[in-house]
């Protein structure tokens, strides 16, 4: 008990010193979350990042232009779908990232990596173990994949508390492309047995607010499957608060739900998937993603104020034939983005018909 007194403190300072506190009242606190969805790391990705007078890796220009949006959070929450294996680094189908796509995450403003995806295993025990040491000594929370039971019986439900608002985060996955996880390491496999233990177990911790993270739904279906609603109604009845998704790499309906044991009803909400962050899948609906705010305020209990969809478009700079950058754009900033990149008919063409579709499905609220 002590030991996870000890982290919950730890965790608390490590949040307090990057990132301020919302103005609020002796009665009422706040704060502010996002959310945002798939951090690859394709080939093109890692050969773009190599910077030749430095004989370094350097991603911070992906963030560049959404860093300000991502800092004004005060927790900001990423699925790492690459492992930090170490070199030789590789894309798809077995990502292996350098470290510094990590860390210029983190200086972007992330706190908190979900890791249960598909891709944790890729490198086997060496990829998910280096992976959660990495993070560790970069000062990033993580959930979803563990080094041992014993990592798992202390660390989770990930348990984070800001601006006196105590959330639970819970994070699954669908599966691991096959690969069987090594013993004694962990990854969380969505089973639903599983799920309600540690609901149970995060309602122990008295949190304010739960958070599950699901990795889940069909590849590139702009809609939910049955398998997700019927996983979700399932998860608000056993004490969720609110399920954010990933996997299917575009994005699919954020929508309310009226079912679920805790109150107030307007809490439950389902985002089915943030769709992509940062990678190099240019197929329609696939070269972007969404990220996903949300605002709580506590006072005699805890509820939902408000959210914001902030769609963000992957746009690519070259140099000659080759990528030289990756950077990351908000929809909502267009016809000034176009005109800062100096884009072309092409790429200003699937920024736009990006954002037509983004806000087609976006905009489904039910």
């Amino acid at each position: 008990m002590e030991m996870m007194k000890l982290y919950l403190t730890i965790l608390f300072l490590a949040l307090s010193a990057r990132v301020s506190a919302l103005p609020s009242t002796e009665d009422t606190s706040r704060v502010e979350l996002v959310f945002a969805g798939d951090l690859m790391g394709h080939v093109e990705q890692i050969n773009s990042a190599w910077d030749e007078a430095s004989k370094k890796y350097n991603y911070d220009t992906c963030f560049s232009m959404i860093r300000n949006y991502i800092r004004s959070a005060d927790i900001a929450f990423l699925n790492l779908e690459v492992t930090l294996a170490g070199p030789p680094y590789k894309g798809y189908p077995r990502f292996s990232s350098p470290d510094e796509l990590a860390f210029a995450a983190r200086d972007a403003g992330f706190d908190v990596y979900l890791t249960a995806n598909n891709h944790a295993l890729d490198h086997g025990k060496n990829g998910l173990e280096r992976t959660i040491n990495i993070l560790d000594s970069i000062g990033i929370i993580h959930t979803g994949t563990f080094t041992d039971p014993e990592h798992r019986e202390t660390f989770y439900p990930l348990i984070i508390e800001k601006n006196n608002i105590r959330l639970a985060v819970l994070n699954y996955t669908y599966g691991t492309n096959g690969i069987k996880v090594s013993s004694p390491n962990i990854v969380n496999y969505i089973d639903t047995s599983l799920i309600v233990r540690d609901l149970e177990k995060a309602e122990l911790a008295d949190p304010d607010f739960i958070i599950v993270v699901m990795h889940w739904g069909t590849e590139y279906q702009r809609t939910e499957n049955k398998e997700q609603t019927e996983l979700a109604d399932f998860i608000f009845s056993k004490g969720a608060d609110i399920i954010i998704g990933s996997h299917p790499h575009v994005i699919q309906p954020v929508r309310k739900h009226s079912t679920g044991i805790h109150e107030p009803s307007d809490n439950r909400i389902v985002v089915y998937s943030l769709g992509n962050f940062l990678s190099n899948q240019r197929d329609r609906y696939r070269n972007g993603g969404l990220v996903f705010r949300l605002s709580l305020e506590k006072t005699d209990e805890t509820k939902v104020t408000g959210y914001d969809t902030y769609p963000v478009y992957v746009h690519k700079i070259y140099s000659g034939s080759r990528a030289r950058h990756f950077v990351l754009l908000p929809v909502r900033d267009l016809d000034s983005m176009t005109e800062m990149y100096k884009m072309n008919s092409s790429d200003r063409e699937q920024f736009r018909i990006f954002r037509e579709d983004t806000e087609e499905i976006f905009n489904i609220v039910d």
